[in-house]
Order: structure tokens, then sequence, then C-alpha cells
């Protein structure tokens, strides 16, 4: 392989030096929750939140990330920095949507068993929700990188923005349930997801559509089911070029950054499964309701 461009002349090398130093960190990150979850004997397999399923699909995000972070590419265009077959798309891809799912079921999770113990029946609702909609959204960047259609990278990216407003309603609905930390942490999540859902509908949907329009406007023939399969099995196009990588430097600079922290943080809540009830919003004089009261011996029971 050539490095001959890794200089600090080259945004992208800069750039890439970035992906990989946020990697290790995250990396470490992991390791001490590991760590820590061993420690404080968080290992009852069928706890409510399910510690070490928790874990388990947090590694599958941190360490998918961290792997497209060493090797990045933009699918459709079939770009990457590094001529290996670890850079083809099928690769990439499979990763990406492994890693993805994992990603969203720690949402469905976590708002689960927070709206059992709220007893907000929407909050429970809306995370059996967002798997199914991540799915579909997978099914069409997969379209989309068979084909090299920028349409399914529309649709995948718009469902993704649906899919977490939805999610920031239920944390909406969550906020005025919990007191203490909890309802900060809840507050910060609502922040952090305005911020992603508006990059989506601003920036990154607007992008592909427009990439989309001009490739139907030229009339730009697509790939067949097994044409784009064996395209995307077989090449790739290794580029160092600013101009290349400048769209996708954006998305991917937060997504495996900030979206990995948040992956971390719903890990973390495992550490504190055993508080939570605490945390349940109390009478207006400062009573704990029968309700509540029954809510948290149920939890604590599970």
């Amino acid at each position: 392989m050539n490095f001959d461009w890794l200089a600090w002349s080259n945004p992208v090398a800069v750039w890439w030096g970035f992906l990989l130093a946020v990697s290790c960190a995250n990396i470490a990150l992991w390791l001490v929750l590991h760590r820590q979850f061993r420690r404080n004997g968080h290992w009852n397999g069928w706890t409510v939140l399910r510690v070490e399923l928790m874990l388990l699909l947090c590694a599958a995000y941190v360490f998918g990330c961290a792997f497209r972070s060493f090797l990045p590419r933009a699918d459709v265009q079939r770009i990457c920095l590094f001529d290996t077959w670890l850079s083809s798309v099928l690769i990439g891809r499979s990763v990406a949507t492994v890693a993805e799912i994992c990603f969203v079921t720690q949402w469905a999770i976590v708002l689960r068993q927070l709206g059992r113990l709220a007893d907000s029946d929407a909050a429970r609702n809306i995370a059996g929700l967002v798997v199914p909609m991540i799915a579909v959204a997978e099914a069409c960047s997969w379209y989309a990188v068979i084909t090299t259609s920028y349409l399914g990278n529309t649709i995948e990216n718009s469902l993704w923005a649906v899919t977490f407003t939805l999610i920031a309603v239920a944390l909406l609905r969550l906020l005025v349930d919990f007191r203490g930390l909890l309802r900060p942490a809840i507050a910060v999540a609502i922040a952090g997801i305005v911020v992603y859902v508006s990059f989506l509908v601003t920036i990154d949907v607007p992008m592909y559509l427009a990439r989309w329009q001009a490739d139907t406007s030229i009339g730009k023939q697509l790939l067949g089911l097994s044409a784009g399969l064996y395209d995307l099995t077989t090449r790739w196009v290794v580029t160092h070029d600013l101009a290349h990588w400048r769209d996708e430097i954006p998305w991917m600079s937060l997504y495996f950054s900030a979206a990995v922290w948040s992956s971390l943080a719903l890990c973390s809540i495992g550490l504190f499964r055993d508080r939570l009830p605490g945390f349940c919003k109390a009478g207006p004089d400062g009573s704990v309701t029968e309700a509540l009261l029954d809510r948290r011996i149920r939890w604590i029971r599970s």
C-alpha cells in the first residue's frame, strides 16, 4: 500500500488521523465499561437491561465504526483510501449493517425499560418501532450500493431522521417522569438528537437527493442485481483527493465520534440499573405514590 499521501499538507490525511484517534479512544472507553461491569458484578444475563447484551451491542457498534474509520470508503462512488479487499463495499456495508442494527437495538432496549418504569405506553410503542424502521433503512442502503442509485441513500437517511424524531418524542414523554441526574441526561440526549436530525434534514438528505436528481438528469444507467453485487465486491477506487471526500467528511466525522459516544452512554446505563427506580418522579408533596411504589417493586423483582 502507498502511504506517500500521509502528510500534514493533505487534509484527507489529517482527517484520517482524526478518525483513528477517535476510534482508539472509543475502544478504550468500551474496555473501561467492560471492566466496570465486571467489577460491579453486573453479569446477570437476564436482568431487565440485559447487561451482557448491551455490552455486546455496544461492542458491535464501537468496533464496527472503528473498522470503518481505519478503512473509510464511500459506497456508491466505490472510493476508498487503501487498495485492499477489506475496502470492498460488500465487507464495509455488511459491517455497517450489523453495527447500525445493534445501535438502534440499544435505543429500543433503553426506551422500553424506561417506558416500563415510567409506565409510558408511548415510549414502549416507539421502542417497538425503531428497529423495524432501521431494518427498512438498511434495505434501502443495500439498494443504493448495489444499483448505485442515490435514491436509496435519500430514503435511508430520511428513515433515520424519522426514527430519531420518534425517539426524541419518547424521551420528551419520559422527561417529565424522572428526576435527579437522569432528567438532565435525557435532556442532553434530546438536544443531541435535535442536532443530528437537523443535520440529516438540512445537509445529508438534500445532498443525496441532489446527487440522485443529477444522475437522473443525465440518464445514468443503474446496475442490476447480479452486476451490482459483482461490482461492489470487486471494484474499489483509491483516492486521497479532498475533492472526492469533501462531502463525506462531515457525516463520517460525526458518525464515528458522536454517534459512538451515544452508544457508549446507552451501554453505561446498565451500571446504574439498580438505581433507576430512585429517579422516578415522586408525588407533588415528595411522597412515593402507591403506583410508583408498585412499579419500583416490580422493577427490583425483575
